[in-house]
């Protein structure tokens, strides 16, 4: 077993994600803290980035999907919200890290701090199982409010909630598309009309 001052140092993660070799650090407490979660992988693996991106991680922890973007649209901006502070400050010290200085980390529950004349061309989530009906409907509002025509908002969900997207998705954008199914994630897409 680790010493108490061993587990309170940095954990270090070497990934490559879009093609891109990045390098991350975490801490107990955040999501998924020793490696890229596989639905995270899964998400990258089928997410197609143009280099001038506007996009939006939500719920970024500490930032492999948002960075995996940033190093992906050199002439894009990336912004990267999480509702826990030690997320927050992880993912910007992973994008210093990695000399991203188009992605930015900011405190904010759904997009409640989010400025709102941006207009994003992707937003990207990989969506906790217990983000709970009303919240779900807040933010899917948000995004559609905030997502450029022809914008695409993509989302990695354990498969149990898969129909839960589909049905939201058909709600609010009036189109969905189950890009790819794992053996125990989805990944969905909407793009706004």
């Amino acid at each position: 077993m680790a010493s108490i001052d061993q587990l309170k140092q940095d954990l270090e993660i070497r990934a490559n994600l879009l093609g891109k070799d990045l390098v991350f650090r975490s801490t107990w407490g955040i999501f998924s803290p020793r490696e890229i979660d596989a639905g995270t992988d899964l998400l990258l693996r089928h997410l197609d980035i143009k280099a001038d991106e506007i996009a939006l991680d939500l719920g970024c922890g500490y930032g492999p999907l948002g960075l995996a973007i940033a190093a992906n649209a050199p002439q894009g901006d990336v912004h990267m919200v999480d509702k826990d502070f030690m997320a927050v400050e992880y993912a910007n010290k992973n994008a210093r890290l990695n000399g991203l200085n188009n992605a930015n980390a900011y405190l904010s529950n759904g997009l409640s701090n989010v400025p709102k004349n941006i207009q994003f061309t992707t937003v990207v989530s990989n969506m906790p199982a217990k983000v709970g009906k009303e919240m779900m409907s807040i933010m899917l509002d948000d995004i559609h409010r905030q997502l450029a025509p022809g914008g695409q908002f993509v989302v990695v969900t354990i498969n149990g909630l898969r129909d839960y997207m589909k049905r939201n998705f058909m709600d609010v954008f009036g189109y969905y598309d189950k890009v790819k199914q794992g053996k125990d994630y989805t990944i969905s897409r909407t793009v706004k009309q």
